[in-house]
């Protein structure tokens, strides 16, 4: 099992432009077991790339150890459809991103398309739904949501849901919270002292579809390692989401800031889990340690890594915790509480404030929803 993913790790450093030999690992890749894998981590539209360049790079070794014809079309198939996908969902973003700003709406999309920017292939990137953080109060996010968009009856407190054009649409009222109450707190005031510049920060799409706002790097390596953190207690995180922020610190001008940021990660709660983070980014995916923006944490980084490969994109695949991710509301209630006293000892602040921090967030949802009923709609 170790070699297996050894050899996968090896496969998507390649993906990620290695330039190191690699023949040994592609007359031994056992390829239906790759293609699962890399469906699980929702990375087909990565590994699709791969395959392609080892055609021209490695033919002898494909030769000897071909992919089958069927799995070769299929994967084509998935990563074609990947493609559309992306060029849809650009589609929405920028024209989202144009209204708001028409409408006098400051604001910039969160992750997604923007981190699509940073791969080689912008298209082979997994879409999923666009996230947009708009600079203004919960008051007015609320009301023009209300006239220009069909909502349900539920409102979160981070977010409100809706869709457009068929793609899956959240209007952030701020990008991200964290359990701990202490560190929340001091998340929130970090978000609002760096909200203008990342709404200013403009780019444009591939093939000239339109443009959008998107975070700068420096905010994107607390603020996406704060997604990932608020995500591993929640659900689980996958490869697709490690290699977003592979993409966000192997970056040569954040060499320039590291003391900053490592100040920030320290105030913000963030310094052992980054520590974690690194550990992976390193073995998995071969980040060297130069580029790294704390030391690694081995301890913590093997039971990042393990969860990772268990639990897939979003934490989906779990089958230990009780399955939880694919049980009932009151049954996954109880369940992650269950799966987030195993990492107390690794997490004290955030392990034991998740329960809490659930509990207070269904009140809050169930009140705002019975007040929203008959105005939703």
């Amino acid at each position: 099992m170790v070699k297996l993913f050894d050899d996968f790790f090896a496969f998507m450093r390649y993906c990620l432009g290695y330039k190191r030999n690699i023949s040994n690992v592609v007359a031994g890749m056992d390829w239906q077991k790759l293609y699962s894998f890399a469906s699980k981590q929702a990375i087909l539209g990565l590994c699709f790339d791969g395959i392609e360049r080892l055609g021209k790079e490695y033919p002898e070794e494909l030769r000897l150890n071909p992919i089958g014809r069927e799995l070769l079309m299929t994967w084509m198939g998935k990563a074609q459809q990947i493609r559309r996908q992306n060029r849809k969902v650009n589609l929405v973003a920028s024209k989202l991103f144009s209204m708001l700003r028409e409408d006098g709406l400051r604001c910039c999309i969160l992750k997604g398309q923007g981190n699509a920017l940073m791969y080689p292939n912008a298209y082979s990137r997994n879409p999923g739904d666009i996230d947009v953080w708009v600079n203004a109060s919960r008051e007015q996010i609320t009301e023009y949501a209300k006239k220009h968009f069909k909502l349900g009856d539920d409102i979160r407190y981070q977010h409100i849901e809706t869709s457009v054009d068929g793609v899956p649409v959240e209007l952030h009222f701020f990008p991200c919270t964290m359990n701990n109450p202490f560190y929340h707190t001091r998340l929130q005031k970090w978000f609002k002292r760096n909200a203008d510049l990342q709404c200013s920060n403009v780019v444009t799409l591939p093939d000239g579809i339109g443009e959008i706002a998107i975070p700068t790097t420096a905010f994107n390596v607390v603020y996406q390692l704060t997604h990932l953190y608020h995500h591993f207690f929640d659900e689980g995180i996958g490869m697709r989401q490690i290699i977003d922020y592979y993409y966000v610190v192997n970056n040569d001008e954040l060499l320039v800031i590291r003391d900053t940021l490592q100040r920030e990660l320290k105030h913000l709660g963030l310094w052992k889990f980054a520590g974690a983070v690194m550990y992976v980014l390193h073995e998995a995916l071969g980040l060297s340690e130069e580029k790294m923006i704390a030391p690694m944490d081995e301890k913590r980084g093997e039971l990042l890594l393990a969860e990772i490969l268990e639990g897939g994109n979003f934490g989906s695949h779990f089958t230990k915790y009780g399955g939880f991710t694919h049980q009932s509301m009151a049954k996954k209630f109880f369940l992650k509480i269950w799966r987030n006293m195993h990492f107390v000892r690794y997490y004290p602040a955030e392990a034991l404030s998740e329960p809490f921090f659930r509990t207070w967030h269904f009140f809050w949802r169930l009140k705002h929803r019975r007040q929203s009923l008959g105005v939703f709609s």
